[in-house]
């Protein structure tokens, strides 16, 4: 969990110094990138979703295709 949000806070540092970066170089870029972000965020919503769905399927898919096996493999041995 640590690492996960350790990972998250790098990204973000690292997102934010290229803006910065970007804002020292070309500032308009920087103001054009700071309001265009969300508008990109919301379009590629829909696509992140259905990603999310597509994932879901395949493993119920798997589950699915995997049933048999696990049925004859008998319970687990501790």
């Amino acid at each position: 969990m640590t690492s996960i949000v350790i990972q998250l806070q790098e990204g973000v540092l690292t997102k934010f110094l290229v803006w910065l970066i970007l804002l020292i170089l070309c500032w308009p870029a920087a103001i054009l990138a700071l309001v265009l972000y969300p508008i990109v965020w919301l379009l590629l919503l829909p696509f992140r979703i259905l990603g999310i769905v597509v994932q879901g399927v395949f493993g119920l898919l798997r589950g699915i295709l995997f049933l048999p096996s696990r049925l004859l493999r008998g319970p687990a041995r501790a």
